[in-house]
């Protein structure tokens, strides 16, 4: 008997304890939805009650309008390197990656029949020089005739067009940087014979780097050579490389209404290789305009509208109004009515405001912050 009264009372115990959890749940939740803050009486005195709310002040920022783009880097100068003459590969001189500047050696071909050849033409070209002189002087003494000074002279520009021939000869055994650039994998190996064109490797002058892409026809007037452009590839978070717009194409495609521009894009490290992937912005113009951030807007159909602060005396109450729109941005919006420079709007705890009703200042359920925010250079997309 005495156990079925523990029993009992053990299951009263558990029932009020039960009963006083949720009566704590409902007056926590009660008191995060009504806005009250503690029995201290802070939440009055930081505006009155109601919820909490964070803001941010309207404010005039610079809004570029611009537009995105795809492409591929292409270096300004690309060529195939080829010898100008053919032979065994006595020496390759360069690495793939290596920076060259204009001129450098590349490849060496055998060349002792050319050298010895340049030397046997100097040597005839030295022999009528002399003989050309013998043939002036004597005809100073009248002991030769016009007619053989004049073949004397013949004679030696036969041996300077020799003696030329036979050093462009030696010298096309030397396979030279056409500019400076960057040089790719050798496609020879030493020791094999190459012919005239055959491909010794690539060069590229990536010092700046080209980038063709294309836009839609309708911003064909809007874009012009000289205007901005910032590139971005996703080897390279977090960096940027700007240039300008060198070209526009005359035509547009008939089928994806669209026209090619190129720009052309500083890379004085060399970081850019040619045919990597980027994203481009366009900045078409740029502009001052009233904006507020982007959270702060709502919309009821068609009708976008805000929660501004109307302060009344130590209250804070929250104003809802129309709002007409114009460009957006990257997190901010442009308005052409509906709120003044420096007036606050509500940016976060919007749901929970209603228009005429208390607001106090502070995070989304109690956290403290609120403050103005925003401010700074944005960008749009064009069209948007």
């Amino acid at each position: 008997m005495e156990s079925a009264d523990n029993m009992s009372t053990l299951k009263q115990v558990a029932v009020l304890v039960a009963l006083a959890v949720i009566a704590a749940g409902g007056y926590f939740t009660w008191q995060e939805f009504s806005g009250t803050d503690s029995a201290d009486g802070a939440g009055a005195k930081r505006g009155g009650g109601g919820p909490a709310v964070e803001t941010a002040s309207a404010q005039f920022t610079d809004i570029e309008t611009v537009v995105e783009a795809v492409g591929t880097t292409r270096a300004v100068r690309a060529v195939e390197v080829t010898p100008s003459a053919s032979g065994r590969i006595k020496e390759i001189a360069f690495q793939a990656g290596q920076r060259v500047e204009d001129g450098a050696v590349l490849v060496r071909l055998d060349d002792e029949i050319e050298r010895a050849d340049l030397a046997e033409a100097e040597a005839q070209l030295l022999e009528a020089r002399r003989a050309l002189q013998r043939a002036q002087a004597l005809k100073k003494s009248s002991a030769t005739s016009q007619a053989a000074v004049e073949k004397a002279v013949v004679a030696q520009a036969t041996a300077q067009a020799d003696r030329d021939r036979a050093a462009r000869r030696l010298r096309d055994k030397t396979v030279t940087a056409p500019f400076g650039g960057i040089v790719g994998f050798a496609q020879v190996e030493q020791g094999a014979r190459i012919e005239p064109n055959d491909t010794v490797t690539t060069l590229d002058d990536l010092s700046t780097v080209e980038i063709d892409f294309s836009l839609p026809e309708n911003l064909y007037g809007r874009i012009t050579p000289g205007k901005t452009v910032v590139a971005t590839a996703t080897a390279f978070p977090g960096r940027s490389f700007t240039g300008t717009i060198e070209r526009i194409d005359s035509r547009i495609d008939p089928v994806s209404r669209a026209f090619r521009a190129r720009a052309i894009v500083a890379n004085p490290d060399y970081t850019l290789p040619a045919g990597m992937f980027m994203h481009l912005t366009v900045v078409l113009d740029s502009r001052n305009a009233l904006t507020v951030p982007e959270e702060a807007i709502m919309f009821e159909g068609d009708q976008a509208f805000a929660f501004v602060i109307d302060k009344a005396g130590e209250r804070m109450v929250a104003r809802k109004r129309p709002m007409k729109l114009g460009q957006r941005s990257f997190g901010s919006v442009e308005i052409i009515d509906g709120v003044a420079e420096g007036e606050a709007v509500i940016t976060r705890g919007v749901q929970k405001a209603k228009d005429g009703g208390p607001v106090r200042m502070g995070g989304p359920g109690g956290r403290p912050g609120g403050g103005t925010r925003g401010g700074g250079k944005g960008g749009a997309a064009a069209g948007s």
